[in-house]
């Protein structure tokens, strides 16, 4: 189901400035590029990957393309965003923590001017560049006091920036941007949209943003494919990231699904991913569940838990049928088979308890009628519409990161391991429906797209010295060949850390916990702590991770 005319209508308004000439011949083959990123999906949820969510035009991509088992991410929304968009570590981007401008090199809180975008690439190689959805690299800006941020929220009263409009994506490589600035949103009526620099201070009754991101994104292909040049286009989803907002239909598809507990879907993900050969059971053995203590059977909360987890399933598979909008509008246009489209989560699935924050910062308290939100502590209001904001919680995003430990913010492999999707027709080699186990990592993204458009990333830009790129091609895994990765990476978030080889992996929640050593190679779900039987290995592994940290301008190690 896609938007009724008022929400067509919008979405037209929104990209006036879209071309109406006839399609000409393009004489640059160069491939077009879409990456599709999801917020705070799970390693599992997808049903290529495990899952039990309809999800059949992303499982078509992959079913046509290339699929990764071992990729990482950088543990969080903007972190990932920030090493995603520049090929550098988070860190050296200017983004080590959150948005906030910390006042250190690494932690700016903004994409920093000694890192370039992969629009601002891609557009001086000869790019069209387009963007929809979340941007989250920009300093947050809010008001002078609580009440006047919390009345801004909810629509109160109108300012016109969310952040410095430099860091606005249009002023940082993209020709066209509608979405979100800010990372939290109400789904049916979002906080900080802006389309352009301009704020979209009303949105039409009908709203959901899923389906504006993916019809916007489709407007754009539509424009951008009328011109002799390839494009790159951004898709940034804010689904499943909490609230748990969905439409009712779709939360009736799953209204039963869930009913059956943490285990039974956690045990058949597993069996999903061993049966269809995506995982290995040997070297990816199934962890215990995290506090498998309290049983289904006994949980006070199974009703609201079971429909937290319906809406969010709800919320995935409205985002792939919009997807399914964007695959269908490449085939009209003739672009399906010179389309590079790369889909991936940017995190494991979120743990947080959204009811516990409460009002304030970047959520509402109001409806823009007026109508209360609840944050329901208790549970005694289920998610879905837009009258509350709430989360699944651990034991459901440990569930969705099957079959790894913890979730998002952690640097464990739960945290820092993601989906990743690549679909080429005319460039991708390999057996269709194909798993890689190379390793792979989100700043790979800038090398990837660079190589295939035949440019070269920037030593100055603006005039600004540019840190050299991090990331390496994935184009020879797309080749079928086998590539020269990273021989270690490595990770900070919040004091969580680890740096990873090919055999070993030491990892540690925060920086008063001890180091954890797991032998990645054999032990991918870190089950066997091995750091006591190998003290040489820790403090190798350590040297590295310290060298890099003073390198890197990580402040928390």
């Amino acid at each position: 189901m896609y938007p009724k005319p008022l929400l067509i209508l919008f979405l037209v308004v929104m990209i006036s400035g879209c071309r109406t000439k006839e399609k000409e011949p393009r004489e640059d083959k160069r491939p077009n590029i879409v990456l599709i990123m999801a917020d705070d999906l799970g390693f599992s949820d997808l049903g290529c990957y495990g899952g039990e969510i309809q999800t059949p035009n992303i499982d078509w991509l992959a079913e046509n393309g290339l699929r990764f088992t071992q990729f990482y991410n950088t543990s969080r929304c903007c972190p990932t965003r920030a090493s995603l968009l520049t090929g550098l570590y988070n860190h050296q981007a200017g983004i080590g923590h959150m948005t906030t401008d910390e006042g250190k090199e690494g932690y700016r809180g903004h994409l920093t001017k000694t890192s370039v975008t992969l629009a601002e690439v891609l557009k001086s190689a000869g790019y069209h560049t387009g963007m929809t959805g979340k941007w989250h690299v920009s300093n947050t800006v809010v008001q002078e006091s609580p009440e006047k941020q919390l009345n801004w929220l909810n629509h109160g009263e109108e300012h016109p920036l969310f952040a410095p409009v430099e860091q606005y994506p249009v002023n940082r490589g993209f020709e066209k941007y509608f979405g979100n600035i800010w990372g939290v949103v109400n789904f049916f009526d979002p906080f900080s949209l802006v389309n352009g620099t301009e704020p979209v201070k009303t949105v039409p009754e009908n709203y959901y943003h899923t389906d504006a991101i993916n019809d916007t994104a489709s407007a754009y292909i539509r424009e951008f494919s009328r011109n002799r040049e390839p494009f790159f286009l951004y898709v940034a989803h804010t689904a499943p990231h909490w609230p748990l907002h969905a439409l009712p239909e779709d939360i009736a598809k799953y209204e039963d699904t869930y009913k059956v507990g943490w285990d039974t879907i956690r045990q058949q993900r597993y069996q999903k991913l061993v049966a269809s050969g995506i995982l290995d059971s040997t070297r990816y053995p199934l962890p215990p569940r995290w506090k498998d203590e309290l049983k289904w059977e006994n949980n006070p909360h199974a009703e609201w838990d079971a429909r937290a987890m319906a809406v969010h399933a709800a919320m995935i598979d409205r985002m792939d049928r919009g997807i399914g909008h964007i695959l269908e509008t490449l085939r009209e246009t003739g672009e399906m088979d010179n389309t590079l489209i790369v889909f991936l989560s940017d995190n494991g699935a979120s743990p947080e308890n959204s009811m516990q924050y409460g009002p304030g910062f970047d959520r509402p308290g109001r409806t823009r009628s007026g109508e209360q939100i609840a944050y329901p502590v208790n549970k005694d209001v289920l998610p879905g519409p837009e009258t509350t904001f709430g989360s699944i919680g651990p034991r459901w995003a440990n569930v969705s990161n099957t079959p790894f430990n913890y979730w998002k913010s952690e640097s464990f492999e739960g945290g820092v391991h993601t989906p990743v999707i690549a679909f080429w027709p005319e460039g991708i080699n390999t057996d269709k429906g194909g798993v890689t186990e190379q390793v792979g990592h989100v700043m790979d993204v800038m090398a990837t797209f660079i190589d295939i458009a035949g440019t070269e990333y920037p030593e100055t830009y603006q005039g600004n010295q540019i840190t050299p790129l991090q990331g390496k091609s994935l184009k020879p895994v797309f080749e079928g060949k086998k590539r020269k990765g990273h021989p270690v990476l490595f990770n900070e978030h919040e004091g969580g850390r680890f740096v990873r080889t090919s055999g070993w992996k030491l990892v540690a929640p925060d920086t008063k916990s001890p180091w954890e050593l797991y032998r990645i190679k054999t032990d991918r779900t870190e089950t066997e702590n091995v750091a006591a039987r190998y003290p040489e290995v820790v403090k190798r592994l350590d040297s590295l991770w310290q060298d890099w940290a003073a390198k890197n301008h990580v402040i928390r190690q």
